[in-house]
């Protein structure tokens, strides 16, 4: 248990927070790492113009939920970053607050109040997704006579194969797709969390004549190189697909008019999915998302996709029912 003597002083909570927490204990990327030091700059400048303390200076019973409130309102305001960013900031925060509570007993009062702070609720968008139609235009469209041809058409049909992110993908070595026995893409994703995913024989397939084209495909090499052999870029895969979008265009006019991106991609595989009636829990799973809760996004779009077309339809036989106005208390809650 902690003690007057023992209690560590918020610069060294902090100090140990990001070095043994975040960098030994947890193991999380870099990439989450950078995005927690940017909100304790952000937020200890923000603290010595509010309350006339230097970062150093500063005890954790400082920061009171007042003192967040007023961070949060001065992102939003000043800085104007959407809740996302707010609400990123504040996980931070939270983090931190959460590992300091069990090194200074003394704050917890004012570490409670600032843990009740609610992350700010925003409309999601809807999800846009390709039908299976769509998707096998996309996947056909790159030219297999070509090298980079017959490579993006293996790069695609992997994508939607796992739902795989860009940064997954590009990352993959010759070794981690296994093409013979047990034919499996094995992933390295989020917080340097792996996942296998089986793949299909139709992946599979072009998976292998394409390491059969690649030279020198040593399993430390990159699946999909650049013509240079160097890992290829994000912006070059989005390159890439537009490129297949465009020319699946011809068949499918629509296309033409859609925003797609590689992540299109990843919803598209989550979604068809759930409509061949695969557990969510398992598509959790297979898109390597830590709780199950993140893949619910995908139940919601799909439920309300439904419910539009169910608003078309009527019971065979049905006849078309009268209008009536709803009554007052019906309209005050129509109100809300």
């Amino acid at each position: 248990m902690a003690n007057s003597t023992s209690t560590p002083s918020f610069s060294t909570l902090l100090q140990r927070f990001f070095v043994e927490h975040l960098g030994h204990q947890r193991a999380v990327s870099p990439r989450t790492i950078a995005a927690y030091r940017d909100t304790f700059r952000l937020f200890l400048s923000f603290a010595e113009v509010r309350i006339g303390k230097a970062p150093t200076e500063l005890a954790l019973v400082d920061l009171d939920a007042g003192l967040i409130l007023s961070f949060l309102d001065h992102l939003e305001k000043d800085r104007n970053n959407g809740a996302r960013s707010r609400n990123a900031r504040l996980a931070a925060l939270r983090s931190f607050l959460k590992y300091s509570a069990h090194y200074d007993l003394t704050a917890l009062p004012v570490i409670e109040q600032a843990l009740a702070i609610p992350m700010k609720r925003f409309e999601r968008p809807v999800l846009g997704f390709l039908s299976r139609h769509e998707m096998q235009a996309i996947l056909e469209a790159p030219d297999p006579r070509t090298w980079a041809g017959q490579r993006d058409r293996a790069l695609f049909s992997l994508m939607y194969n796992t739902g795989a992110r860009v940064s997954e993908v590009i990352g993959l070595r010759v070794g981690d797709v296994v093409v013979d026995g047990t034919m499996a893409a094995h992933l390295r994703g989020k917080g340097r969390k792996q996942r296998s995913v089986p793949l299909w024989r139709s992946t599979t397939s072009l998976i292998r004549g394409w390491k059969h084209r690649l030279e020198n495909a040593t399993d430390d090499r990159f699946l999909f190189p650049s013509r240079s052999g160097e890992r290829m870029a994000r912006s070059n895969v989005t390159q890439r697909l537009a490129l297949a979008v465009s020319a699946a265009a011809e068949q499918h006019p629509q296309l033409a008019r859609r925003s797609i991106s590689p992540h299109t991609i990843r919803h598209t595989t989550a979604m068809h999915l759930l409509q061949a009636g695969v557990d969510i829990t398992v598509i959790a799973l297979w898109l390597g998302h830590e709780s199950p809760a993140t893949t619910h996004v995908y139940l919601d779009a799909d439920l309300s996709m439904k419910e539009r077309t169910l608003d078309h339809l009527q019971p065979i036989g049905a006849r078309p029912g009268r209008y009536r106005p709803p009554d007052q208390l019906m309209r005050f809650l129509q109100s809300l």
